[in-house]
């Protein structure tokens, strides 16, 4: 057996720490060891979720024979009570005394609730600390972020060897009272803090540079051990939390919802290519003073902004462009010398992947929409001079920005004999999980082509109508990656990879695809959990070709 170094040579046991620790669960021992021999190839550091098992103290022998394989792994036990938000059963004793023999059978750090060592007492917490293994003494928090300090100062009698303090984000703010914490205590260099929820992404990725011990990770996507929880390879990969210092500068996107934004994956792929030193996160929120107040507290450097932000927080720019200006609503922000500044990338997004295929001027243009991003395309269409009439749900609303930007608006019963040469979609209609019926029919798509603004899902209803009569098309993807890279240049002051960020889209999107068809298959087998299937084939994306710029013109651009 293997022997435990936490009491011998603690700084032996802080060197085999990495600074994610990935959460194996399971039904079975067998489903968490064939996990965990297969997480531990890529991190040596992890927490087996022993609450998740019927019987985990008949599973220790089988654990105990995977450390004897895997002599470099470093294994947290953990079986929190189902009292304090975990799975185990069963009362305070006996999580005390699996944790005993899980160390005994080769685990370095046992994990114990605070509520479980106020019922042990000193004397039942020190039969833990008796075995060798490091204790962690943790406090999780399922509905806010409180008294930080206050619960610190009730582990620390305990005296355990790491203090693990989880609260709830519930807006963007307790990610700043969470790293404000780990900052005062930066003397004590045991501690583990972690705010969950959608909107504590901040605090997983910027909390060791705080001063978190270390953070915790899902073997992989689905298999979150909490709320707002990452996968290890996307922390590792994607926000590159190993190179995250003091120096790194911090952009995001931030409206509601944005759980499932390709953003973060296409802008941190970006920075990994053009070697900048920085990290895109996803900043949930729907309220714009809370990500004020989260800007210039972290501070971030520069946000993509979506809904329901875009228009309301125009009144707190220090300024921005006169064509930004006129449509009333920005997508990005930069904070220079404590100010902020507007921009409108969408227009781009929207107007170079049309002008690679038609002439704008004189063009008779339909933009179904009136909400931010039609008012980008109509503005810039305008611009660009171009016929623009309006379809919206809402007439009041569409008048309304026809009169702003000098366009027409049209009934849809007209569009059956109404020739256009481009169809834009701008509203959400045929997102992934919209559910609302598609605006337009067979007889109604009367153009040259037709541009979707909704990336995801790849072929939205819009665009298998248009493939269906052989339509031109452009998918939303190019819009997504077009107004992606001004953003970058916009943050960095360098040319974006463009190619690059397309094909990482296009490769997440086809992705999704294939664990949606997976996910459908186990589902209709009866299956309660999704086996790995084929992978399903992704529609092809046969869009309207554009003309390859030449070199000058890349020139121009730039």
């Amino acid at each position: 057996m293997r022997t435990n170094v936490p009491t011998l040579a603690p700084q032996l046991l802080r060197s085999r720490l990495t600074k994610v620790c990935v959460a194996i669960i399971g039904a079975t021992p067998a489903e968490m060891i064939e996990k965990a021999t297969a997480a531990v190839k890529e991190n040596s550091f992890l927490e087996f979720r022993l609450d998740y098992l019927d019987k985990p103290l008949l599973a220790l022998p089988k654990f105990k024979q995977f450390f004897a394989d895997n002599m470099a792994a470093t294994a947290i036990a953990t079986c929190r009570r189902a009292a304090n938000g975990g799975k185990f059963p069963g009362s305070v004793v006996a999580e005390q005394e699996i944790l005993i023999k899980a160390a005994q059978a080769g685990f370095l750090l046992v994990d114990l609730e605070l509520e479980s060592a106020q019922t042990l007492k000193k004397a039942g917490v020190q039969k833990l600390r008796d075995t060798g293994a490091a204790l962690i003494i943790s406090h999780h928090d399922f509905d806010a972020t409180r008294d930080l300090d206050g619960i610190y100062a009730r582990i620390a009698p305990f005296n355990p060897d790491f203090v693990k303090i989880v609260s709830t984000a519930k807006a963007l703010v307790d990610n700043v009272t969470l790293i404000r914490f780990l900052e005062r205590m930066n003397d004590h260099t045991n501690i583990i803090g972690i705010c969950m929820g959608d909107a504590g992404v901040i605090s997983r990725v910027l909390g060791l540079r705080a001063g978190s011990a270390f953070t915790f990770a899902a073997a992989t996507p689905g298999e979150e051990t909490g709320p707002g929880q990452i996968a290890a390879r996307t922390l590792i990969e994607t926000y590159r939390i190993d190179h995250v210092d003091a120096a790194t500068k911090v952009y995001g996107v931030a409206g509601n919802p944005i759980r499932n934004s390709l953003s973060p994956i296409m802008m941190n792929t970006a920075f990994r290519r053009e070697t900048v030193n920085a990290v895109y996160l996803a900043l949930q929120t729907n309220r714009l003073s809370d990500l004020l107040k989260l800007v210039h507290e972290i501070p971030i450097q520069g946000a993509s902004i979506t809904m329901p932000l875009k228009e309301e927080i125009v009144p707190h720019l220090e300024q921005t462009d006169p064509l930004s200006a006129r449509i009333g609503a920005v997508n990005t922000i930069r904070l220079l010398d404590g100010k902020l500044y507007g921009f409108n990338t969408d227009v781009a997004g929207i107007l170079i992947p049309l002008e690679k295929r038609i002439a704008l001027r004189g063009a008779k243009v339909l933009v179904l929409g009136a909400g931010g991003a039609a008012r980008a395309a109509v503005f810039g269409l305008r611009e660009r001079g171009a016929e623009v009439f309006i379809l919206n749900r809402t007439a009041a609303t569409a008048q309304k920005l026809a009169r702003q930007s000098g366009s027409k608006t049209i009934k849809k019963d007209a569009l059956a004999k109404t020739q256009f040469d481009i169809v834009i979609n701008a509203t959400p209609v045929g997102m992934a999980g919209n559910k609302a019926q598609s605006i337009l029919e067979a007889k109604d798509l009367n153009t040259r082509l037709v541009f979707d603004l909704v990336y995801n899902p790849l072929e939205t209803p819009l665009i298998h109508l248009a493939r269906q009569q052989g339509i031109p098309f452009i998918t939303g993807i190019e819009m997504f990656v077009q107004q992606g890279a001004r953003q970058f240049e916009i943050f960095t002051g360098k040319p974006a990879p463009e190619e690059e960020m397309f094909r990482v889209v296009l490769h997440a999107l086809r992705q999704q695809i294939e664990a949606a068809a997976t996910a459908e298959a186990a589902e209709s087998k009866g299956k309660a959990k999704p086996a790995k299937a084929a992978p399903a084939k992704a529609p092809a994306v046969k869009a309207a070709p554009a003309k390859k710029p030449s070199a000058a013109a890349k020139k121009k651009k730039k």
